[in-house]
């Protein structure tokens, strides 16, 4: 039960913050009850006063007629004995009695003077008549009136108003008292309540219905709207919506047709200029190897035959090998972000020992390493480390990291660390060199960036390389992720799934070096969302 009360209120919350015609209703229903409400109340008091101040109003006129009445008989009857003035109080109650047609209050007629009788249907019991009401007559000698319970004969009880006032004529002393019973009042208010309820209610229901059906002329066409734009950014550029008279609304999807035709205009147009680029670098890339092929045999020719050449052609020779060898390696870049731009780049997974591999890469940079005066530092485990991956795209990035981070860390150390978790398996390279301006981590991705443009490459780097790294896993299915701070140096960290088509949820190595616990989705280091570690600068990218 308590499973399906949550799961009703989930969709109530649901609809209502994703409906807005919901919210007008419930919002226009919620306020006309609470109007139609006051109303209500506010006329209910009137209309209860009113039948109150009119019943009391004839209550008090019949009462001062029958005061009159009285007087006028006690006063023409001989009053000599106590038994003459007990007939004439008699034969007043019995004069002043409603007859059947007349109506259904009672009189009652006290006798204020020690001895004589008093009159009336309840004189016995006196019930109906307040004490407090009784004591205001005796004591001011005035007419006077309340709002009470009367008893009826049978036993029922109801509301009713009592009314009295004194009859004294000589030594003659009598109170006079009408009970007029308010049913009819009761039953009239009660029918007012009921009418306004059900009137009330219908005009609550008749606005809300209203407020819908406006609502829903002004929500379909936001609806449409909202759905040509889901199919727009799926690719179907040629969606538009349907433009119906000439009001508002029509101008709001007039405006939103031209602003489709503009925009798939402009796709197309990137689209095509996507594509002759991508075409036009891979043209040039194939075209461009016939003659570099001839270019390095003459150099090899030439390099084989240092030795004979005099010193300054011979330091010529060594550096066009140096330039072409530096040459290829950006034509077979070019050539692989051409086969990425071309989505036909594939992965060749297989089961990777990424402590080998890992520690086989570091060899390879020492000798690099050393020539920049910078030491590698590397923490790997000594046990196997499987992951599924393809070897040669991971050795391409662990390859560039490094020498990104050994042209940067003007010969400081440069820290290679391995880790595996229930996230994923992640690989930081740090170093202590520059470091990064605020902002940039999410540049260092770009195609041929430099923080700084006048610095010059002293490592034989393409500019491509951290762009390659960036495609390489993302095909994998895992993170890239860039910290630095000026001064302080940078750290790169890869995160990859255990297996290929499994998601990456946390990263075993913390990217910033301040961070205590390893990033993952929500915490600091989150692809996509700038760390909150300190003053540091914590960006990502999420491959």
């Amino acid at each position: 039960m308590t499973k399906r009360v949550g799961a009703i209120a989930s969709a109530v919350r649901h609809r209502w913050r994703r409906s807005l015609q919901t919210r007008v209703v419930a919002t226009t229903l919620l306020l006309s009850a609470t109007v139609s409400l006051l109303i209500g109340v506010t006329i209910l008091h009137q209309v209860r006063a009113g039948l109150l101040d009119s019943a009391t109003r004839s209550s008090l006129g019949e009462l001062s007629a029958g005061v009159q009445r009285a007087q006028t008989q006690f006063e023409a009857q001989p009053r000599s004995t106590n038994h003459a003035v007990e007939q004439t109080a008699a034969s007043v109650d019995g004069d002043l009695s409603p007859r059947p047609s007349e109506g259904d209050y009672t009189v009652e007629m006290l006798s204020a003077t020690p001895g004589l009788r008093s009159y009336g249907p309840r004189s016995g019991s006196l019930s109906n008549i307040p004490s407090r009401l009784k004591h205001v007559v005796s004591q001011r000698q005035r007419e006077a009136w309340t709002y009470t319970t009367l008893v009826n004969p049978d036993g029922s009880v109801g509301p009713g108003l009592v009314v009295g006032a004194p009859v004294q004529t000589g030594d003659v002393r009598y109170q006079l008292y009408y009970l007029f019973p308010l049913n009819r009042e009761v039953a009239t208010l009660h029918l007012v309540e009921r009418t306004m309820l059900f009137a009330g209610g219908a005009l609550v229901l008749l606005i809300a219905g209203i407020a819908g059906v406006v609502t829903r002329q002004v929500v379909r066409p936001v609806r449409q709207a909202a759905a040509t734009a889901e199919r727009l950014a799926s690719g179907r550029l040629k969606e538009r919506m349907r433009v119906r008279g000439e009001d508002d609304l029509a101008t709001l999807a007039a405006s939103f047709n031209r602003m489709a035709d503009t925009v798939q205009q402009q796709i197309s147009q990137l689209r095509e200029l996507s594509r002759l680029q991508r075409r036009f670098v891979a043209d040039v890339s194939h075209e461009l190897r016939t003659p570099i092929t001839t270019i390095r045999m003459a150099a090899d020719v030439l390099h084989d035959s240092s030795a004979d050449l005099p010193p300054e052609l011979s330091r010529s020779s060594e550096l066009l090998q140096a330039q072409l060898d530096r040459f290829e390696l950006l034509l077979a870049d070019l050539l692989e972000i051409s086969r990425y731009d071309a989505g036909a780049a594939v992965l060749d997974p297989e089961p990777v020992d990424l402590s080998r591999l890992v520690t086989r890469v570091i060899g390879l940079s020492a000798q690099l390493a050393a020539s920049r005066g910078s030491e590698l530092v590397g923490d790997v485990p000594e046990h196997p480390v499987i992951v599924e991956a393809d070897s040669r795209r991971i050795d391409r990035v662990l390859r560039n990291l490094l020498d990104n981070a050994i042209e940067h860390a003007e010969g400081g150390p440069v820290e290679v660390t391995l880790r595996g978790g229930v996230g994923g398996v992640a690989i930081s390279v740090r170093d202590h060199g520059v470091g990064l301006r605020p902002g940039e981590a999410s540049l260092v991705f770009g195609r041929f960036w430099r923080a700084d443009p006048a610095r010059a490459r002293t490592t034989g780097g393409t500019g491509l390389g951290l762009s390659i790294a960036l495609e390489d896993v993302r095909l994998h299915g895992g993170w890239l992720q860039a910290w630095g701070e000026p001064g302080e140096g940078s750290v790169f960290r890869v995160t990859l799934p255990w297996h290929v088509g499994e998601e990456v949820t946390a990263s075993p190595l913390p990217l910033a070096p301040n961070e205590v616990e390893p990033g993952a989705p929500g915490e600091p280091g989150e692809p996509g969302e700038p760390g909150e570690s300190g003053p540091s600068t914590v960006e990502s990218v999420r491959a």
